[in-house]
């Protein structure tokens, strides 16, 4: 009698659970077009930034730094085919090779911009509630020419000035774009049943990257392989970036992007693969990641990157790179980044922490601060009501100005399911994370005009990579898989 009395309570606890989990998932859907990365018709694209997110200058034959690897497959022959819906024109064509493409501009930076949205309607998926285009791979270099002039301070141009520290830079020409490479997806294996393919280059011009081998010391690198099996699984894609002596600032991320709109960082119109945009607080983030190379000391790997753009006002951005402001909330996940944040630098803390009760406590409160859980914080260089001390973002490596929010494994934020002491996912922990990253993002701090109407935080852009900080010859590697934004189903 009593092992049934235990049969039956198991068995309804267990139903229960179930029953709990389905209607979980009945309340939930995705927000991007490709849900857990299995859809073998790849959407995937790629582009490449200077310091403050623009192009600047094309490479010599490459085009304009914006590619992508698109296609349908045909499964009525076997091997299955696949049909390409962005070829090499596509992908090359750009201002200073004359082919132009139909892309109506004579600035490098717009016809980027411009040929962003071509490829994205070469790849367009049709879909509800609307359609969507691809993952982006971001790449990124931080050499800064400061006599060039490049870059403006918070939105506004700005000339000439002296060299400074943090800005590398190896003299004229070093803001350069990267050689840009691509091995179109192709079937491979046996059974000519798995699906592969590849971009990767290099900022070193002179340098010959075609053979697809890691280089020596002395050359900068990147290099993302995507490979999945027909039919099953998810896409993985694999990671590489190796920095050098003239190019020691380098970023590479996979990004998530809206489908319309900025997304973070960006001040034109951009594609993606969020066809639903996130809102605060109702949305997670699931995801793999194996980190096989952490990038030495000075890597930045995000974890986590959430981006977005509003006004101080509370007022959505526009496209007025003077007013409008990037936000950005990041966690670092390499256990050698310190906390910048502590009671004798509060200049470089959030004025307050929110804890997941709601409970909130202001920077100077020294017994309940939680100091170890912020690596740095900085405000916008255009606010106008600051609370003292305070730190402003660098502005130059964004078109406007930009807000910085960026965290570190901690106890704190365990119960929003992120890492709660340093090493937990790092190199030799390969983990599934569901990160209920709406919650987080809700109860962090960002600056808003007094009196302002508290902002709606829409998140346009959702990424995770490294930034490797002014470091010559470090690798960073690694892959991710089964990438997912759940949102309710009442957003749909």
């Amino acid at each position: 009698m009593e092992f049934w009395r235990y049969f039956c309570f198991f068995s309804f606890a267990l139903f229960s659970v179930l029953v709990f989990d389905v209607k979980a998932c009945e309340d939930h859907v995705s927000a991007v077009g490709d849900p857990g990365m299995k859809r073998d018709g790849l959407r995937v694209a790629i582009e490449a930034w200077n310091q403050c997110n623009e192009v600047g200058e094309e490479a010599m034959n490459m085009g304009s730094p914006r590619m992508a690897d698109c296609f349908n497959i045909d499964n009525s022959t076997s091997p299955a085919k696949l049909n390409h819906l962005a070829d090499e024109k596509d992908n090359r064509l750009g201002i200073l090779n004359g082919s132009y493409g139909g892309i109506k501009s004579y600035s490098v930076d717009k016809y980027a911009a411009k040929k962003e949205l071509y490829l994205g309607k070469k790849c367009l998926v049709k879909d509800n509630p609307r359609p969507w285009n691809f993952w982006m791979i971001m790449l990124k270099s931080g050499n800064t020419d400061t006599y060039a002039s490049r870059c403006p301070s918070n939105g506004h141009k700005v000339g000439p000035f002296p060299p400074e520290s943090r800005f590398p830079c190896f003299g004229d020409g070093c803001m350069n774009m990267p050689l840009m490479y691509h091995d179109y997806t192709g079937l491979h294996g046996e059974n000519r049943d798995i699906l592969k393919g590849s971009f990767y280059g290099t900022w070193d011009l002179d340098t010959n990257v075609t053979e697809g081998v890691v280089p020596e010391n002395g050359t900068s690198y990147f290099r993302v392989i995507w490979k999945k099996k027909v039919g099953k699984g998810s896409w993985v894609f694999h990671h590489l970036l190796k920095t050098s002596k003239k190019y020691p600032w380098l970023m590479l991320y996979l990004r998530s992007d809206a489908t319309y709109g900025f997304s973070g960082g960006y001040h034109y119109q951009t594609r993606g693969m969020m066809k639903i945009i996130p809102t605060s607080p109702n949305f997670k983030v699931r995801f793999t990641l194996d980190i096989k190379q952490g990038g030495g000391p000075k890597s930045q790997f995000y974890l986590m990157d959430i981006g977005s753009c509003w006004k101080n006002n509370g007022k959505p951005c526009d496209g007025d790179v003077t007013t409008d402001v990037t936000r950005y909330s990041e966690m670092i996940i390499n256990p050698d980044a310190e906390s910048w944040c502590n009671p004798g630098n509060l200049r470089l803390c959030p004025p307050y922490h929110t804890f997941p009760n709601g409970t909130r406590v202001h920077r100077n409160d020294t017994e309940s601060f939680p100091y170890d859980a912020y690596h740095v914080y900085c405000s916008p260089g255009n606010a106008d009501y600051l609370e003292e001390p305070f730190n402003h973002c660098d502005e130059y490596s964004n078109p406007q100005p930009q807000e910085i929010l960026q965290i570190l494994p901690h106890p704190v934020w365990g119960e929003y399911g992120y890492p709660t002491k340093k090493g937990e996912g790092w190199v030799g922990d390969p983990r599934t994370w569901e990160l209920d990253v709406g919650r987080l993002s809700q109860s962090l701090y960002f600056y808003q005009d007094p009196c302002s109407k508290p902002v709606q935080r829409h998140w346009t852009s959702i990424d995770l990579g490294t930034e490797v900080y002014v470091s010559e010859n470090q690798v960073a590697e690694w892959t991710v898989s089964d990438f997912d934004v759940i949102v309710p189903k009442e957003y749909h």
